[in-house]
Parts: C-alpha cells; sequence; structure tokens
C-alpha cells in the first residue's frame, strides 16, 4: 500500500491516545466505586449502579459500523474527548446538589458511552494510520501507555482523592479530584487536535483496499449506501456458524463469573470499617493497594503468561491458567475472616491474587483471539468482548446485594465456590495449540 501519509511521528500521538483511552474508562469501572462507597451508597447500590455503565461495551458492535461509516477517526476521537472531558466536569459540579446521585450517574452514562466509542475510533486510526510494520512495533507502546493510565486514574487519582479528604468532605475532595481528570482529558483533545492528521491514500493506487481505507476517511458517505444493520448482521451470521459456537459462547460469558463478582466488591471490602466486616483502609491506601501495587503485578502476570504461551502454546498452560485466576481468591477469605491491620499483608494478598488474575487472564484473551480467527476477524472479536463485557456487567449487578446479605467473609466463600463454574466452562471448550 502506497501512502502519502500526513500523519505527524507516531510517537507524539500513540502513547497519548491510549493513555487517553484507559483514563475514562478506569473512572467508569473503579473511581465511580470507590466514590460512592465514599460518598455512602451500600453495596447493593453501589454494585447495581455500577455495573450498568458496563452496558456500552456490550452493545459497542451496534454502533462501530456507525463510527466507521460517518466522519473521520481523528473527529471521532477529538470530540469524545471532549464529550468525557465535558462528563467528569458534570460530575465535579453536581456532587454538592440535592441530585447529586441521579446526576452523577447520568454524566458517568454519557462518560461510558464516550469511552467505548472513544475505543472504536482510537483502534481504528491506530491501523489506518500506520503501516503493518508500524502497528506491530508500536504495540507494546500502546500497552504500556494504556497501563499507565490505568494506574494514574487506580492509583494517582484516588491517592490524591484521599490526601484531599484530609482537608475536605467527601464530595469536594472528589470533585477536585474528578474536575483535575476532566482537565486532563480536554488538554488531551486539544494535543490530539494538533498532532492527528487525516492520512490520505494516493489516487494512483489502484489497490481494493487502498480505495476502502480512502473512502474511510472521507468526512461522510453517502447515506444511500449506509445500512447499520447490514455488516453486524452478516458478522452475526459468521460468528453462530463458527465449530463450538455454544460452549465457546458459554466459555465467553462465564468464564469470569466469579472475579466479575469479586472484583466489583474488593474496593468497597477495604474501605468498609472493620465493625462492616472490611479493612478500614482509607481511600489513599487503598489507591496504593489495589490502584498500583495490583495494577503492577497484573501487569506483570499478564506478561508472564504471554511469555510463556509463545515459548509452549496456549494447550500447555491452559489448566495452570485457569489455577492461576481461580485459586488466589482464596486471600480475600482469609483477609476478610482474620481483618489484618498490617499494610504489608494486604499488599502481598492484593499483589497474589492480582498476579494470578493477569496470569489466568492471558489464557481467557487468547481463547477469543483464536475463536476469531477466519472471516470478518475483527468484528467477531468485537462480538467476543462485547460478551466478556456482559459477563462482567451481570455478576457484578448481584454482588453488592449477595455482600450485604451473607457478609463480607461468606460472600468471598460464595466467590470461591463459583470458581467450580470457571473450570466447568473451560473444560467444554476445545484448545487446539
Amino acid at each position: 500500500m502506497k501512502q502519502m501519509n500526513s500523519l505527524r511521528n507516531p510517537y507524539s500521538w500513540v502513547p497519548s491516545l491510549y493513555f487517553a483511552e484507559a483514563l475514562p474508562y478506569m473512572v467508569v469501572m473503579v473511581l465511580s466505586t470507590i466514590m460512592y462507597t465514599n460518598l455512602g451508597l451500600s453495596n447493593t447500590e453501589l454494585a447495581l449502579y455500577t455495573s450498568w455503565l458496563y452496558l456500552p461495551w456490550v452493545i459497542k458492535p451496534l454502533w462501530s459500523p456507525l463510527v466507521d461509516s460517518l466522519r473521520t477517526k481523528r473527529w471521532w476521537i477529538i470530540a469524545m474527548q471532549v464529550l468525557v472531558g465535558a462528563s467528569l466536569a458534570g460530575v465535579a459540579l453536581t456532587l454538592q446538589t440535592e441530585w447529586w446521585l441521579q446526576l452523577s450517574l447520568a454524566f458517568f452514562w454519557l462518560m461510558a458511552f464516550s469511552s467505548a466509542t472513544h475505543d472504536i475510533a482510537a483502534d481504528g486510526y491506530y491501523i489506518i494510520g500506520l503501516t503493518e510494520k508500524e502497528q506491530a512495533f508500536f504495540v507494546g507502546w500502546r500497552s504500556t501507555f494504556y497501563r499507565i493510565g490505568t494506574i494514574f486514574c487506580q492509583g494517582g487519582l484516588v491517592v490524591m482523592a484521599g490526601i484531599l479528604q484530609k482537608e475536605h468532605c467527601m464530595s469536594v475532595a472528589w470533585a477536585m479530584t474528578l474536575a483535575l481528570a476532566g482537565l486532563i482529558m480536554l488538554a488531551l483533545a486539544l494535543w490530539h487536535s494538533k498532532v492527528l492528521k487525516v492520512s490520505k491514500v494516493s489516487k494512483d493506487s489502484k489497490d481494493s483496499k487502498d480505495s476502502k481505507d480512502s473512502k474511510d476517511l472521507k468526512d461522510f458517505k453517502d447515506p444511500k449506501e449506509f445500512n447499520v444493520l447490514a455488516p453486524f448482521r452478516d458478522t452475526l451470521r459468521v460468528f453462530f456458524s463458527k465449530k463450538g459456537v455454544l460452549p465457546a459462547l458459554l466459555f465467553m460469558l462465564l468464564f469470569r463469573f466469579p472475579e466479575a463478582q469479586l472484583a466489583k466488591m474488593a474496593q468497597p471490602f477495604m474501605l468498609r470499617g472493620m465493625e462492616e466486616g472490611g479493612l478500614g483502609l482509607s481511600t489513599e491506601t487503598v489507591g496504593v493497594a489495589y490502584g498500583t501495587i495490583g495494577v503492577i503485578a497484573l501487569l506483570a502476570g499478564g506478561i508472564l503468561g504471554g511469555w510463556l504461551v509463545s515459548r509452549n502454546g496456549l494447550k500447555r498452560w491452559w489448566w495452570p491458567m485457569i489455577a492461576a485466576i481461580s485459586l488466589p481468591d482464596a486471600v480475600y477469605i482469609y483477609l476478610a475472616m482474620a481483618q489484618p491491620t498490617s499494610l504489608w499483608i494486604i499488599d502481598t494478598c492484593v499483589a497474589v491474587e492480582q498476579l494470578g488474575y493477569g496470569f489466568g487472564f492471558t489464557a481467557y484473551m487468547l481463547f477469543l483471539v483464536y475463536f476469531s480467527k477466519g472471516d470478518r476477524s475483527t468484528s467477531v472479536f468485537s462480538i467476543c468482548t462485547a460478551l466478556q463485557a456482559l459477563g462482567m456487567m451481570l455478576p457484578g449487578m448481584i454482588a453488592g446485594y449477595l455482600a450485604d446479605q451473607w457478609g463480607f467473609a461468606t460472600f468471598f466463600w460464595w466467590v470461591m465456590a463459583c470458581c467450580m463454574v470457571t473450570v466447568v466452562v473451560s473444560a467444554m471448550v476445545k484448545v487446539e495449540r
């Protein structure tokens, strides 16, 4: 493919683009849970409300053709970053109002849809804007800066909120924290408006793929050519015609059944007072334990898993990975029953669980990749990730209710029992390599 590429140096936009992709996702998925715990919502309420925020990622394949067909990827990226920044400002401004819960949830919903749309546009821009060689080279950069964004949100912003809580009330501390995040997103939008340029395909190219890419970069397609349901319908046909689709479907939905519940209650458990069965940690301490040490352990587990699979294949490490994502959940039973006050013990338990999760999750993601290979692989993979999000959303919705009804110790025993679901669905699918 012969491109007259007007894009700036990829070093100027790949790191910032994927940092910007991580920030709103982690705010919606993690910071909202911690914030609502601080602001006094019950486990039942916060788990139900924040689990619903997964919905945009569940139904994202429905409107991805719209992003692909209308305007440019650059336009969508900048517009969604502005919307995310405005949504963060909206949450910050409404936390002091009488209707703070309803209004903040509305802004989180807007943020979630904007973030999911931004994911589509950013990944599309990455593919169109770089050659295959550049895509392979920069995949490490995008992954690294996505993780940096994760640590910044789960660690840095949570620690900041905890420090501000020493001088201000909870709502003001979180308003200031989210306002800062909003300013960062708006600054990123301004930066990307300068460094992201439209890639143009040379007119003398006769490659059909070139023509398709050129058409994709137009501001608009002819409305008569646009049918949002047709590509999605074709992708569904390909998906459901794949061999072993039923066990694969159950695997995608239920593999993370225990982890979805544990992840939703992990931070509230750490923040709740000991009289409520929690650990009574400060927000700042949770930011360090779960948002920094835990994320680093998660990343290390993922790197280790990827390296071992590249050496010996997924089939060789399938069951060790299933054990790794399941057995370390038991550390939360210990934490709930012993309620240790030593931060060293708590941090070690979090690191062990997250290391195992990162290692075991490699098996899940690689299965999705292998299952998606073939016709319409990119679109099929988007359906797989949508099912993954649904598998996190539904169990997470009931996690808070179960924790409130049973107490944290019994709830974590339940999570361990649910690991049998992971084992069963893992045995149902066939791993050939």
